[in-house]
């Protein structure tokens, strides 16, 4: 119905809809019919019993204060007729005829001494003597040779004389009746109105769906660029879009990583391929065993640069793309810097080069203590390249709004210009740089998959300045984690 592969009639999604919805719909509308009948009934049964007894009470007064003679009949016939008249004022012209008002007046014995009504008295005596029942309050009273019953009220006379007042029942059936006929012609209607609109409402809604999955279908490997539609609507259907537009460009900026990372590869591959395979060929032709030793040392190093350059461009590819797989632990960050910086002092001695580490206070964060590692190699290596001799680095480790703050900062050259403005993308690096460009996109990397923020700037008094923020180990976390790292902290001291 809605593409060419949809199967169209009563198969469709919206008709589907549309049919239940109307079921529902229909059965409600009964239900609500259903209790509003009642209530109509129930209320003009309320309304005549009170005229009913209203009407008691005045002809009972009537009939106390009249004499028992010709004038007492003529006056109880000229009060129903009254009565008659009030009836068919308030109903409309073709009920009237239908009203049936009954006066009937029986002695101690039963015996009618009164009657006010059409026809015969006897099937009304009979059908209150039958019943068994008082009328103190109205009640139905069936009547043979009438179709509808009557409503009865009685009133006891000081004689002893029971009194019955009775309205026919028809006016309040007739309205019930033409209440139901309405109903059942205006039924279909509705339910079939509530049909059309919630099945065009489907289908147009359906429709949006529809084209967002004909759009979602063509968008394969070769075409990353195209989008669904997108509505302005804040509903379901365009936070749907939104939705899929944000998941298809998180795997093209993934599929564009890829193809970067693959070229960057293939390109970065050639060179220490070539460089090994040439001083394996010279180590052939080598006159001597140490000149061939040289070569294969040579060729094991170019081998572990290339490893090295292999982990690190994947380890930037994951995290680019938020797959960098963490193994968090909890890490006391102070000993992390000093164990490294007992590493490399020796190496940096030998450049030149002094480094200072100034901590007030045990700092502890939840993190990768692996990726951490390298992360500080990184920035350590970094420093052995590229600094002069004769330089200071100092590392100062605080805590500042629930993060840990390292901050790194030397007064050598600082970044060139034409660096500064992309130092943490790949493959960016200074013109007399031998790396690859590789180590602080590393180390942004890093920090960013862990939930923290780096930046790295050039000091006014000269030199580099690179700062590193770390959530620190929440208070709530892993009671036992916490203790392991005291334990660790104090055999380190030990």
């Amino acid at each position: 119905m809605f593409s060419r592969t949809a199967k169209p009639g009563i198969r469709s999604a919206a008709w589907r809809i549309s049919l239940w919805a109307t079921l529902a719909f229909a059965c409600g509308t009964m239900l609500v019919f259903m209790f509003l009948h009642g209530f109509v009934a129930d209320d003009i049964q309320r309304r005549v019993d009170a005229w009913l007894s209203g009407e008691a009470e005045f002809l009972h007064d009537v009939t106390e204060q009249t004499p028992r003679n010709a004038l007492y009949d003529r006056m109880v016939s000229e009060v129903t007729e009254l009565f008659d008249r009030e009836l068919a004022s308030r109903l409309l012209p073709e009920a009237a005829s239908q009203v049936a008002v009954f006066v009937l007046e029986t002695n101690p014995k039963g015996e009618p001494t009164l009657w006010v009504g059409m026809g015969s008295v006897n099937p009304f005596l009979d059908a209150i003597q039958k019943t068994g029942a008082t009328f103190d309050r109205p009640r139905d009273l069936r009547v043979q040779g009438f179709d509808v019953p009557f409503r009865v009220v009685s009133t006891h006379l000081s004689n002893g004389n029971i009194e019955y007042l009775g309205l026919s029942e028809r006016e309040e059936l007739r309205v019930l009746r033409q209440l139901r006929i309405r109903f059942i012609v205006l039924w279909p209607l509705l339910v079939f109105l509530g049909f059309a609109i919630v099945f065009f409402t489907t289908r147009n809604m359906l429709r949006r769906v529809q084209r967002i999955t004909q759009a979602a279908s063509h968008i394969g490997h070769s075409d990353l660029t195209a989008r669904v539609p997108q509505s302005e609507r804040n509903d379901e259907i365009g936070h749907l879009g939104r939705t899929l537009n944000g998941m298809l460009d998180r795997i093209e900026k993934a599929m564009d990583q890829l193809h970067t990372i693959t070229g960057s590869l293939a390109h970065d591959l050639r060179s220490p391929l070539t460089a090994i395979r040439g001083k394996l060929e010279m180590s052939l032709s080598a006159p001597s065993r140490g000149e061939q030793d040289e070569a294969v040392v040579a060729c094991i190093e170019e081998l572990d640069r290339l490893t090295e350059f292999l982990n690190t461009s994947l380890d930037v590819a994951e995290a680019k793309a938020d797959a960098l797989r963490l193994s968090r632990s909890p890490i006391q960050l102070d000993e992390l810097l000093r164990s490294m910086i007992d590493l490399y002092e020796p190496s940096m001695s030998e450049r030149g080069l002094q480094i200072h580490l100034q901590c007030d206070e045990p700092i502890i964060i939840q993190a990768d203590a692996a990726l951490i590692h390298r992360m500080m190699a990184n920035l350590f290596e970094n420093e052995l390249k590229h600094l002069p001799p004769h330089c200071t680095i100092n590392l100062h480790l605080s805590t500042q709004g629930g993060n840990a703050r390292l901050t790194l900062e030397d007064n050598g050259p600082g970044f060139a210009p034409e660096v500064r403005p992309h130092i943490f993308e790949r493959r960016i690096k200074g013109r007399d740089s031998s790396g690859h460009g590789l180590g602080l996109a590393f180390v942004d990397a890093v920090i960013r998959a862990h939930g923290g923020t780096v930046s790295a700037s050039n000091r006014e008094q000269g030199g580099a300045c690179i700062t590193l923020s770390l959530p620190l180990l929440s208070p709530h976390g892993n009671g036992s984690a916490v203790e392991a790292v005291h334990g660790i902290r104090l055999r380190t001291h030990r």
